[in-house]
């Protein structure tokens, strides 16, 4: 392999992070285990991601879900508040390739960083900009964790919400990775755009418009009907070989058989059940869908009378496509997850040991990502930032 097929793609980018939290930190973070040098740009207080246990009246020596979005940085501390503190953020700015930020549109404005005033100043720079509900609008600068602009008002909740059941908990971080996600592809093509024009470029995602996106199916059904299907409970679905069935040790396993006709052969072997195979209303898809309840009810007591692991090998040797349904704990011991190079090894630091974490979720030739250095503590890297980019504050 050659030495520049060894490089990380974005070997010598150059990105700026003002980020809070987690949506526009997480963009920052996939930068940096794609190989770009980033530098995390913090008030005194640090990000308040930092702090988040607090909130809930916990604390622990060290913040795993910090360190997935944060590693690979350096970190500086800036006073924006200050004449000093923004001409150190323009130095900052003026050698960077990319400008990574979520913080309010109006806050940005009122610090001279919003994207007008950036492109005007820097005009090669892409600014990657996140806001919960888009930057135009009477609601454009509403407050929005993931829970609001992604989980809640872009109709994700609803969709996990059975008929008259009680929607469930935004979980932690799964409305902002997926908005980051979008946010580093747009900012890839912006540096594409850029090798043939020399401009930057402003790429603009939101939480809601990411939300949105994720439910698609569904809205675009909405929009052009004027109706979508509605989020059924599992005794419901139109198609009971799609569907989840708990095992006799109380675990659950999905049949993931969406084409029902082609594989319902394969699938009455397997379960041998004469009650079924006999039951002329459940010869053809249309008879499943249509009695639908009684086969659910009926899969149901079949499945309940073995374990998930010896369903699994009676499924696998009748070729019947299935999945468990994994908690966490099993994800974390699963052998295909460690195959798919989902866990990586977080470095040690002088403030934390060596330690498994979550990888982002591209990886280039065959090759898991390599993570320079753990996520840092506040300001660590001040001085050698002003060093380097010719700051007036020490940066720390």
């Amino acid at each position: 392999m050659s030495e520049q097929e060894n490089e990380a793609p974005l070997e010598g980018v150059r990105v700026v992070e003002l980020g809070v939290w987690i949506a526009g930190p997480a963009a920052a973070g996939m930068l940096a285990d794609w190989g770009a040098e980033v530098v995390k740009v913090e008030s005194t207080s640090g990000d308040p991601q930092r702090h988040i246990l607090a909130t809930v009246g916990r604390e622990m020596p060290r913040l795993p879900p910090f360190e997935v979005d944060n590693r690979g940085k350096r970190s500086v501390v800036l006073d924006l508040k200050t004449d000093t503190g923004l001409r150190d953020m323009d130095r900052l700015l003026a050698e960077a390739d990319v400008f990574v930020t979520n913080l309010r549109v109006e806050a940005l404005r009122r610090l001279g960083l919003d994207p007008d005033a950036v492109r005007a100043r820097f005009p090669s720079l892409v600014y990657g900009l996140v806001t919960g509900y888009g930057t135009e609008g009477p609601e454009a600068d509403r407050a929005a964790y993931d829970v609001a602009g992604f989980w809640a008002r872009s109709g994700v909740a609803n969709a996990f919400t059975a008929r008259e059941g009680e929607p469930p908990l935004c979980p932690p971080s799964f409305g902002d990775h997926i908005t980051a996600t979008g946010l580093v592809g747009g900012i890839c093509a912006a540096l594409v755009a850029r090798g043939r024009t020399g401009e930057g470029r402003l790429v603009e995602t939101s939480l809601l418009r990411s939300g949105i996106w994720a439910n698609s199916a569904d809205l675009a059904l909405q929009l052009q009907n004027g109706t979508a299907g509605r989020t059924l409970a599992r005794h419901e679905a139109p198609n009971p070989m799609l569907n989840g069935y708990r095992c006799a040790d109380g675990r659950w396993l999905w049949l993931i058989l969406l084409e029902s006709d082609r594989h319902w052969p394969a699938l009455r072997a397997a379960l041998g059940d004469e009650e079924v195979a006999a039951d002329e209303r459940f010869a053809t898809a249309g008879g499943r869908a249509k009695h639908r309840r009684e086969l659910i009810a009926r899969f149901g007591e079949i499945f309940a009378t073995r374990t998930r692991a010896e369903w699994g090998t009676i499924l696998d040797e009748h070729g019947v496509w299935w999945a468990p349904q994994a908690d966490l704990a099993d994800v974390a011991a699963d052998p295909q997850v460690a195959a798919s190079r989902a866990i990586v090894e977080l470095p040690a630091s002088d403030h934390v040991p060596a330690a498994p974490t979550v990888a982002s979720p591209v990886d280039f030739d065959g090759r898991p990502i390599t993570i320079r250095r753990a996520s840092p503590v506040t300001g660590e890297h001040g001085a050698e930032v002003a060093a380097e980019f010719g700051l007036e504050s020490p940066g720390s």
